[in-house]
């Protein structure tokens, strides 16, 4: 699982990194939704409400409803004119559906692990019939159903944040630059089948892990140092990215990824730092955070102590990957709680994200397909969903950017049509 700057990475910060439900029947939107209001200021410069959109679902409720109005089934056309690297990415999904593992999260409500299959195979058929735009837009509607997220507030309401895959100095080796380590999972953690930590394996029992406080003093991770960084606030960057690539010494790069972590929450950094009157609210960024830890680099473990969530690694070849284990694809993954979203899934975003426009980064209306491929540590509630914007300084300065509100919608083909 990935665990995956604020805006968006800041966001990360101050809530980031799934599980099997029974089944449960999708039920259609209400037609009149009740109305939420759990409004609690956060650490942005739009002032949108941080508990608004961490409001958890009911225990057993999951986050899609189908749509039965065609009114409300959102105008694909300008989503289907581009489809670049779309069907990479639904391959990625249907790889990791061919793992007997993935079984182990369907049914999710009326869909089956089949269903999904023969939604991703119908669409790479679209895909591959060349119409586009319009004629595109017009046989997804006829070939599929559509559910929605129930979002914060049951309307639909959802957080669309950004992540990416840093990239650092490192070396395999420590020495007098590189000393901050990066670990591998101890032999004593306990997961349980899906992943999820249940805690440290004893001679008495399981019992909980230690926090990260407890975890740097002891020593007990000695000898599981994977990989060592020069700089003690990039490696808690990688601790909330889950992911990173390490340029060695020789210039070539090593990917790491999330292995597991200490079954903490993520607890926010970004929020105290603004409350001790470190950072002011409206300056509140990574690069503002990177920018105070270098001229106070005394005051890094100070905080980053404060949260208790521990992540460990592992080499991982090849390029970045998700918490299914597949690579994940700029603007086509995203991160969803995966205890109310299914697997692997085909989605349709709308919402606002940014663009580079020479040195400017500009916020223009989005939508697009995407595959639900991944997992964060802050992703745990229908109204949040984080995308994948690549790797390096221009896909972080693009999630740091991210943060806006939008619409998240689930592409299946109609049972009328499956295979």
């Amino acid at each position: 699982m990935k665990a995956r700057i604020f805006l968006a990475l800041c966001f990360v910060f101050l809530m980031c990194a799934a599980g099997c439900q029974k089944p449960r029947v999708l039920e259609p939107f209400p037609t009149e939704p009740p109305k939420q209001e759990l409004p609690q200021p956060r650490i942005q410069e739009e002032e949108l409400p941080l508990q608004k959109y961490s409001k958890q679902l009911p225990s057993g409720q999951l986050a899609l409803r189908k749509i039965t109005d065609p009114a409300e089934i959102p105008d694909f056309t300008e989503a289907c004119e581009d489809l670049s690297n779309l069907e990479t990415a639904i391959h990625n999904s249907l790889n990791y559906l061919k793992k007997p593992s993935s079984k182990l999260f369907f049914p999710y409500g009326e869909i089956t692990h089949q269903h999904m299959e023969e939604s991703l195979n119908a669409f790479a058929e679209l895909i591959h019939s060349g119409h586009r735009g319009s004629d595109l837009n017009a046989l997804i509607r006829e070939q599929f159903d559509v559910y929605a997220s129930v979002g914060c507030d049951d309307k639909g309401t959802v957080l669309f944040t950004g992540y990416f895959t840093p990239v650092f100095d490192g070396s395999r080796e420590s020495s007098g630059r590189f000393k901050y380590p990066l670990y591998s999972q101890p032999e004593d953690l306990e997961k349980n089948p899906e992943g999820v930590t249940l805690g440290r394996r004893t001679v008495d029992g399981i019992v909980p892990y230690p926090p990260r406080a407890e975890l740097e003093d002891s020593g007990m991770l000695q000898g599981r140092e994977i990989m060592w960084l020069d700089d003690p606030f990039q490696v808690f960057i990688v601790h909330v990215q889950g992911s990173a690539m390490i340029r060695q010494p020789d210039g070539s790069l090593v990917g790491i990824g999330y292995a597991a972590n200490n079954g903490h929450p993520y607890q926010s950094i970004g929020q105290k730092m603004v409350e001790d009157g470190k950072i002011p609210e409206d300056r509140m960024s990574l690069s503002a955070m990177i920018e105070y830890f270098k001229a106070h680099p005394n005051e890094i473990s100070e905080y980053t102590r404060q949260n208790p969530r521990f992540v460990f690694f592992q080499v991982a070849d090849g390029p970045p990957r998700g918490s299914l284990n597949e690579p994940v694809v700029p603007y086509r993954t995203i991160a969803t709680d995966k205890s109310i979203f299914p697997r692997a899934g085909l989605t349709f975003i709308s919402t606002t994200l940014p663009r580079t426009s020479g040195n400017d980064v500009l916020q223009k209306p989005y939508s697009g397909f995407a595959l639900d491929q991944d997992t964060g540590g802050a992703i745990r509630a229908p109204g949040r969903c984080d995308v994948y914007m690549g790797q390096g300084d221009t896909a972080g300065r693009l999630a740091g950017k991210t943060y806006r509100e939008g619409r998240l919608y689930y592409l299946f083909v109609k049972p009328e049509l499956r295979n």
